[in-house]
């Protein structure tokens, strides 16, 4: 308690010190007056963006499917089989029509870690997905959950419809202007690491394991 009431008063005095600089009105125009001479649009075609996506995703040791929207139950069914699984939990609003039979998918929008652990791994799909820097951007909305569902299981096997994915950074920003509130995890192939004595390490802060089925090509 006495930790939590130093924080409180050193923020009050921040606060105190910057005086009008901390209003919303004076924040919104600092960051109105950002320059902002970055590329913010590609010129390269959805083909190029989508090539480019899957280069990144298999650059960071993803596997990476494609399927139509008919068949995505089979492509997930396929990959299972491949990794051995028996099935995975799923967050609400995930589609029935991703859900093969003979496979076990277990609701859940549960942050219980030691019961998101035991799981074999997550399915989810996704905001969107930024090809430049093969990054999947999750937000805790419907076929999305809480950002501990993706973060805690030792696998992860996304949906990304090739019209969500876009080339750049600022794109997918305003892809998700809306909805920017929202708790948001950006994910960049499977979690690893290389802080400790430059020995690359998976697992650290996420799934160890990542699959992505890109779905419309």
């Amino acid at each position: 308690m006495a930790e939590v009431m130093d924080r409180e008063k050193i923020l009050a005095g921040i606060r105190i010190a910057l005086g009008n600089a901390l209003t919303p009105q004076a924040i919104a125009a600092e960051y109105a007056a950002i320059r902002r001479g970055y590329q913010q649009l590609s010129g390269a075609d959805g083909d190029e963006i989508l090539e480019q996506f899957e280069d990144r995703l298999r650059e960071y040791d993803a596997g990476v499917y494609r399927s139509t929207e008919g068949n995505i139950a089979q492509a997930v069914r396929e990959i299972l089989a491949a990794r051995g699984k028996q099935g995975l939990a799923i967050p609400a609003g995930t589609p029935e029509a991703w859900l093969p039979e003979g496979f076990e998918f277990e609701l859940t929008d549960s942050v219980d870690v030691a019961q998101l652990d035991r799981s074999e791994g997550i399915l989810t799909g996704c905001t969107v997905a930024i090809s430049e820097t093969g990054t999947i951007v999750l937000q805790n909305a419907a076929a999305q959950g809480p950002r501990a569902l993706s973060l805690v299981p030792d696998y992860h096997l996304c949906v990304v419809y090739a019209r969500q994915i876009v080339a750049t950074v600022p794109e997918a920003f305003r892809r998700f202007e809306a909805t920017s509130a929202l708790p948001t995890t950006f994910i960049s192939g499977p979690s690893a690491t290389a802080d400790i004595e430059m020995t690359r390490i998976k697992g650290v802060h996420g799934p160890r394991f990542l699959d992505v089925v890109i779905v419309g090509v």
